[in-house]
């Protein structure tokens, strides 16, 4: 665990973003009892810094069966005001991503609680960008993603936690071509894929498994002349497998391919066809 002045604020390096994630010791949201921060700059972290909180509450026996942070643990740690400065440092004006509300709360809670100013940062929600990236999966709970990902991962640990919250975001972009400026938007302002008057999929109503209707996917094929549905219907003719999707599994088990399969076997000429073989055909 590191020390709260092992990195000074005004020796962070540049990054593109920054993951937070803290634990707390009760109910009350502002009783941060660690916290994490991992910067991430093209794709990489660049700096990680965690320590424990002297929380000045109590300890409840259910917060602690989750992260094993007991009040030993925190005797002679700094409290949220004597690193308030650090953890501003860190996050004051850059894009910062949590995995969900809940620390974002806690922070603003903290500061009011220490009487300190409000910490300002641009924040974005790795829950609702992985539900965006990976619509396709059971839920979207940080360990469950980890999993997915093949990531190594200490579930409640605040610093593994900001990690991985960070590598959600990192994998997001990479699966699906969208930009940290675009994951800032909300998700109705990205243009959908608009079908182009004539091509050689004219006529296809195509759903994309593994990556969005507004992704690089969806623009290629809307550009042969497919129109791109959000899932898969009646009238659907095609659905595609993105090369992105690695869900093993869980592509046989998401709805829009058991409902192709469902059509197929009733007569429809749908057809399931991964995204190289699609774009082999129609390049020719």
């Amino acid at each position: 665990m590191s020390s709260p002045s092992c990195l000074s604020a005004d020796t962070v390096p540049t990054v593109d973003f920054v993951a937070v994630d803290v634990e707390t010791a009760c109910s009350r949201i502002g009783s941060i009892c660690q916290i994490g921060i991992v910067g991430f700059r093209d794709g990489v972290e660049a700096f990680a810094w965690d320590t424990l909180l002297d929380p000045c509450d109590e300890f409840l026996p259910a917060n602690t069966r989750v992260h094993g942070i007991t009040c030993d643990h925190v005797a002679g740690k700094p409290t949220f005001a004597d690193v308030h400065q650090t953890i501003g440092g860190y996050l004051t004006g850059r894009i910062t991503v949590a995995h969900s509300a809940f620390d974002k709360g806690a922070l603003t809670a903290a500061c009011d609680q220490h009487r300190v100013p409000p910490i300002e940062a641009t924040w974005l929600d790795s829950v609702r960008v992985a539900r965006r990236a990976w619509p396709e999966l059971p839920g979207h709970r940080l360990n469950a993603l980890t999993r997915f990902l093949k990531l190594r991962h200490r579930h409640h640990d605040a610093l593994s936690d900001a990690r991985a919250a960070g590598m959600v975001v990192v994998r997001a972009i990479e699966h699906t071509g969208i930009d940290l400026k675009g994951w800032l938007q909300p998700a109705g302002s990205r243009p959908l894929a608009t079908a182009a008057p004539d091509g050689p999929l004219k006529g296809h109503r195509i759903a994309i498994l593994g990556s969005p209707r507004d992704g690089p996917l969806a623009h290629r094929l809307a550009a042969y002349g497919a129109r791109i549905v959000a899932g898969v219907g009646t009238t659907s003719t095609m659905l595609v497998i993105s090369n992105a999707q690695t869900f093993g599994r869980f592509v046989h088990a998401h709805s829009d391919y058991r409902r192709a399969e469902h059509l197929q076997r009733t007569g429809s000429a749908i057809e399931i066809v991964g995204e190289d073989d699609l774009i082999a055909r129609v390049a020719r």
